[in-house]
């Protein structure tokens, strides 16, 4: 049996789909956009709230233990949500995806998880903004013949969400100095 290998069409495919990749691209980047404003804002009335709260402190009542946990999630998603949006402004060609995006996965998908019970509508957008960067790596590896080290990138994932975990702890604390925060974290 003899397999008909036509290189023009070959190239035509991989043209096609890089030039698929800048709309998905700039649909994820709306799409993280968004759910970075919703968050901003909701963080922006969590902080109020907090405020609120603590300024009229009953120590009998633990509901503000609560909200400062809440109000420090927020603040660690939006951080990373950041990070993430300063990484994909990096992207400059499809050469630079595979380079750049492995380790915003882990990341978006941690902030998913994250919110998922305080606001599951911008959890389900992260998750699907993780599938739509999950198939421009995909797409974008095979135009470039990217090979990946998913050790590498879930390690440098690790250590940015851990060192974002840090600040975070510390906004917080200095934010609310008159409250036992080791009781906040493990409210």
């Amino acid at each position: 049996m003899l397999i008909n290998c036509d290189v023009s069409t070959l190239e035509y495919a991989n043209i096609s789909t890089s030039v698929t990749l800048v709309p998905r691209l700039e649909y994820s980047v709306n799409l993280l956009d968004v759910v970075f404003e919703i968050l901003k804002k909701k963080m922006y009335d969590q902080k109020k709230l907090n405020i609120f709260l603590v300024d009229n402190l009953d120590e009998s009542d633990n509901s503000h233990l609560k909200a400062i946990e809440l109000e420090r999630i927020m603040a660690f998603s939006l951080e990373i949500l950041s990070q993430i949006k300063k990484r994909t402004r990096k992207i400059s060609n499809v050469g630079s995806i595979p380079k750049i995006l492995p380790t915003v996965i882990p990341l978006i998908r941690t902030v998913s998880a994250q919110l998922f019970d305080i606001l599951p509508n911008c959890s389900h957008q992260l998750s699907e903004l993780s599938v739509h960067l999950g198939s421009i790596v995909i797409d974008s590896a095979v135009l470039t013949k990217a090979r990946f080290d998913f050790s590498q990138s879930n390690e440098e994932s690790s250590t940015l969400l851990n060192g974002v975990k840090l600040m975070v702890n510390s906004k917080i604390s200095k934010q609310y100095p008159n409250l036992n925060f080791f009781k906040v974290c493990n409210a």
